[in-house]
């Protein structure tokens, strides 16, 4: 039997882009949170909580509130978890059904509304397995035609990268051009005058920190760009240069005036 005096848990998921934004939470998560609510008092469930992660893929199961959610589970502080759906769970089946098995386990009672599976009736839950690949397949779908769109964009010359390496800057009036970023530009020109002259990467760490010139990634984020710019950085780091940073400069072919593209790749699954 369910603890029903536990946590009655309503999760609710938004991936990024879906619904138009006002600021904060969005208006979809809005309305997933008064359709669970209205649910679990039609059941006359109490103790409710929220659990919400807006912005948040379902390929992946790292997500905060979700992280949370599962700890409180698993320490048997939850006794039912409703959601609108098994797609606000996740789309990739093996996490699902582990998780799915994390709540047998715990003995929690699982709701997915609009899929009408409840696991108190075990006869609801013959077609979970089946959602949960239809969810997955439909994530990989996305994916081939995301790749196909990148693909042919960046065969066109244009470049795909999210940002503009150090140096340069997407242009504002077409993101798929990059201008030089003068005062980082002279940097990377310094930096290669310097190695032609004879000097090591060490001695040129070395120099550009007696200089207090910042390095790419403080510049940047002092900007607003790069993969930092929403992380808190050590000051103490500011002016320290390494090897491998020079290394990556001093080897980048985009300071050639080229356009390079498809230098990785993921899976679905990862990104």
């Amino acid at each position: 039997m369910n603890d029903y005096s536990k946590i009655t848990a309503l999760y609710s998921r938004l991936s990024v882009g879906d619904e138009d934004r006002d600021g904060g939470e969005s208006n979809s998560i809005q309305n997933q949170k008064k359709f669970l609510e209205s649910y679990a008092r039609q059941l006359k469930l109490t103790n409710i909580r929220h659990y919400i992660d807006d912005d948040e893929s379902g390929r992946f199961f790292d997500r905060s509130a979700y992280s949370r959610m599962i700890e409180d589970v698993e320490n048997g502080k939850i006794g039912v978890c409703i959601m609108k759906d098994m797609t606000r769970w996740g789309r990739d089946y093996l996490q699902v059904g582990n998780a799915m098995e994390i709540f047998r386990r715990n003995n929690v009672r699982f709701i997915a509304v609009n899929n009408g599976i409840d696991s108190e009736k075990p006869d609801t839950l013959e077609f979970a397995p089946f959602i949960n690949i239809m969810s997955e397949w439909y994530a990989r779908d996305i994916s081939k035609k995301v790749k196909t769109g990148i693909r042919t964009k960046g065969t066109s010359g244009k470049p795909i990268a999210t940002e503009a390496p150090y140096g340069y800057v997407k242009d504002p009036d077409n993101k798929d051009f990059w201008l030089i970023d003068e005062e980082a530009a002279e940097v990377v020109r310094l930096i290669f005058r310097l190695f032609l002259d004879g000097k090591n990467r060490n001695q040129i760490a070395v120099y550009l920190k007696n200089e207090q010139i910042p390095t790419p990634t403080f510049y940047m984020k002092d900007r607003g760009r790069g993969t930092c710019k929403n992380k808190t950085l050590n000051e103490e780091n500011r002016y320290k240069w390494n090897k491998a940073t020079l290394t990556h400069i001093l080897t980048r072919q985009e300071y050639c005036g080229d356009v390079v593209n498809f230098k990785t790749t993921k899976h679905f699954r990862d990104k």
